[in-house]
């Protein structure tokens, strides 16, 4: 795959339900200049649309994709997954035709203070993705990917969605290491957040998989970067919320895949019962995959689970062996997967909250990272608040461990000490409710998350919490100098990923 694919022949954007070719911004206006506008200038009647041109302080550059004006094209960028913010429109959406199109338009924009965010699969929950009057760079249009069997290595582009990235794998008998519970995502996208999931426990987040990135800076510089190349913008890009460069492709590692996934379900009446358990398992590693999760009763309160998985090719692992020592409730839940239906098993779920359009409701997440000292009594008592309703109808609640050491990119902040736990409260608000509901649901967030905080607990930046200034300082730490001069040295007019609300 080559990293800046230039076809044969270049041309001019053209605005999609627009006729006229853009032909560059009109900085008085803050506006896109077309052919149709510069010609009806008064500059333009009076010496033609070329005097007219001349007024924009330049011409924007040939690119080999298109640049979307058109209202109704722009308004769903403007929305997310979340639908918490709306209203933040961007004056153009740019489908890159190349990785050069990209360096193009952030060179452009930079020195005109037009902002850019990359977006994947508009998968945020309270519009990181969002660029307001600025440019918003659909990355889906950059989805090559390319296996290496003899080097155990994926090299991807950042739009390619993880679902495609495993299909390519298998046909060579391998498989990403660590997948989020849905796989729809981005590359690019879960990269720059940091990519967590059951087997993080073993592997780490996505980004520590990743050996190698292109990365397109603020200054429109195609960089590309690994630990022993320009590590500074390796450790400032991965979980860097893309606040330093829009990441374009990446290297992964891969590990064999097996065939067979056998996955327990095991049930325990309380907060520290799982942990205990999650504890033994994380720590003798007898999982290859290892979650947890909260279930409302129907008589009221929670009963809680732990579900661990092993992947084999033959032998099935001796049951017993393995949950024996775990302490739970009742009988255990045991199912078979192929692995791909395993990596993929929320698909009939989604496609489920898809058809009855639950899917598309509002979703106030919130995502955070505990020590272990204090996981077990801020839990409980988040959880004694708690009723179904206040996570809504297709809510979730998530809650395992995953070794301190196991995450090493700077960026992705987790607590100090042996074992982080992520809880995750993944709420629904319910459309009939109106933005009441939803902002019920935010004010419960930050509350959350400021008690956490003052005990250590870092986010884990996919969630809607609103958040100060001062919070991304705490957030960041003793990485928050390195990554302000980062952003200062590899985007120096401020432009990328604005959404983030990092540096205000």
């Amino acid at each position: 795959m080559t990293h800046d694919r230039v076809p044969g022949r270049r041309s001019f954007l053209r605005a999609v339900g627009v006729g006229a070719a853009v032909v560059g911004f009109d900085a008085e206006a803050r506006a896109w200049a077309t052919e149709g506008s510069v010609e009806s200038s008064g500059a333009g009647a009076a010496a033609g649309s070329g005097a007219a041109a001349d007024t924009l302080a330049e011409a924007l550059p040939p690119l080999d994709g298109k640049l979307l004006t058109d209202p109704a094209a722009l308004a769903p960028y403007a929305d997310d997954f979340g639908h918490l913010v709306t209203g933040r429109t961007p004056r153009a959406v740019l489908l890159p035709g190349s990785v050069a199109d990209i360096r193009a338009l952030i060179r452009y924009c930079g020195p005109r203070r037009i902002e850019v965010a990359p977006r994947g699969q508009g998968h945020q929950c309270f519009g990181q993705a969002q660029a307001a009057a600025g440019v918003v760079v659909d990355m889906g249009t950059l989805a090559a990917i390319r296996v290496d069997p003899a080097a155990r290595t994926v090299e991807v582009q950042a739009g390619a969605v993880w679902s495609a990235v495993l299909d390519a794998c298998l046909v060579h008998g391998l498989t990403p290491p660590v997948f989020t519970d849905y796989i729809e995502l981005s590359v690019g996208g879960t990269l720059s957040a940091g990519g967590l999931g059951g087997a993080a426990q073993r592997y780490g987040a996505q980004v520590d998989t990743a050996v190698e990135l292109d990365v397109v800076t603020g200054t429109g510089e195609l960089v590309t970067c690994s630990p022993t190349r320009h590590p500074e913008l390796f450790d400032m890009a991965r979980s860097g919320l893309g606040q330093v460069g829009v990441i374009t492709r990446a290297v992964l590692k891969l590990v064999p895949a097996r065939s067979r996934v056998r996955k327990y379900t095991l049930t325990y009446s309380d907060v520290a019962a799982l942990t205990a358990a999650q504890r033994r398992a994380v720590r003798d590693g007898r999982f290859d995959w290892l979650e947890g999760a909260a279930a409302a009763l129907p008589t009221g309160g929670w009963q809680y689970q732990l579900e661990g998985a092993v992947y084999y090719d033959s032998t099935a692992p001796d049951d017993h062996a393995l949950i024996g020592d775990l302490g739970f409730q009742g009988t255990p839940e045991v199912a078979e997967f192929d692995y791909r239906g395993f990596v993929d098993d929320l698909a009939p779920a989604i496609a489920y909250l898809k058809s009855t359009g639950e899917w598309y409701d509002p979703h106030p997440w919130y995502d955070m990272l505990l020590p272990d000292s204090d996981t077990d009594a801020y839990v409980t008592a988040t959880m004694a608040g708690l009723g179904a309703a206040d996570i809504g109808a297709s809510g979730v609640i998530l809650l395992y461990p995953i070794p301190r050491a196991r995450l090493r990119a700077p960026l992705l902040r987790a607590p100090e000490g042996e074992l982080v736990f992520l809880f995750a409260i993944l709420r629904t608000a319910a459309p009939d409710s109106g933005a009441e509901s939803a902002d019920a649901m935010q004010a419960a967030n930050r509350a959350l998350y400021v008690e956490a905080q003052a005990f250590g607990g870092t986010i884990y930046p996919v969630d809607s919490i609103p958040m100060t200034a001062g919070d991304w300082r705490v957030q960041y730490g003793d990485q928050w100098a390195a990554f302000r001069a980062a952003k200062r040295r590899f985007d120096p007019h401020g432009i990328l990923t604005p959404g983030q609300g990092i540096f205000r």
